[in-house]
């Protein structure tokens, strides 16, 4: 497992497996053309529950989790998973 903590102090935990999931790989470059993969995007690399706690970190005073937060989030955590601890 790969874990780590968002600049905002999202903490989280990735399976390694997940980061060498082709179809996240394919999610991720449909983007440009399909913005509305990151929903999917979030989900492969979060799971369900991972995806509610980081949906409810981001969540502003109105109650609406921003698109633009949601990637600043998972950009973070793409650019760090590489550097965070690894506990197997």
């Amino acid at each position: 497992m790969i874990k780590g903590k968002t600049q905002t102090g999202f903490e989280y935990e990735l399976n390694e497996k997940v980061l060498n999931n082709y179809e996240l790989v394919e999610n991720i470059a449909e983007i440009e053309e399909n913005p509305l993969a990151i929903t999917t995007i979030v989900k492969q690399l979060l799971g369900k529950d991972g995806t509610s706690h980081l949906k409810e970190h981001i969540r502003d005073e109105n109650g609406i989790v921003t698109t633009d937060k949601m990637m600043e989030e998972i950009v973070d955590i793409f650019q760090n998973s590489g550097k965070e601890t690894k506990n197997s």
